[in-house]
């Protein structure tokens, strides 16, 4: 099945989708709104266009495993998403995401306005990465 994964993010929100064998996760683009009914909209819309049978929220836990404004802005969005689409919205713990995103945007020398276009969507890859190696493991065992 194809999952697509969100970075939200009060500007910027990173999209990324995985192959329906679910082994590659590649990041598709970046949503600039700050309207929360509008990302859920192109969210939407996205899921439809990608042809996704789920949709991945990266949930922004702090450090410490409680749940802070973000996270709670992030739950309302996914509330948000469940009452407007027909597909499950399944949250999961982005801690240090963005940080990976940007030591892989370092790596490659990607710097400037480049990165910041980048930052989100790679994000969102490594969210997808992520879950679909939970999958993975659960279905080994």
């Amino acid at each position: 099945m194809k999952i697509m994964a969100v970075d939200y993010g009060d500007a910027r929100t990173g999209l990324a989708v995985c192959d329906r064998t679910e082994t590659l996760a590649s990041p598709v683009g970046t949503l600039q709104e700050k309207s929360m009914a509008k990302v859920a909209e192109k969210i939407v819309y996205a899921s439809r266009e990608f042809e996704v049978g789920m949709v991945v929220l990266g949930l922004p836990v702090n450090m410490d495993g409680t749940e802070g404004a973000r996270a709670q802005k992030t739950r309302k969005l996914g509330g948000m998403l469940e009452k407007i689409i027909d597909l499950p919205v399944v949250y999961w713990d982005e801690r240090n995401t963005t940080k990976s995103a940007e030591t892989l945007l370092s790596a490659t020398n990607t710097y400037g306005k480049k990165r910041k276009e980048l930052l989100d969507t790679v994000a969102a890859s490594i969210i997808l990465e992520s879950y679909l190696d939970y999958r993975r493991n659960q279905s080994e065992s």
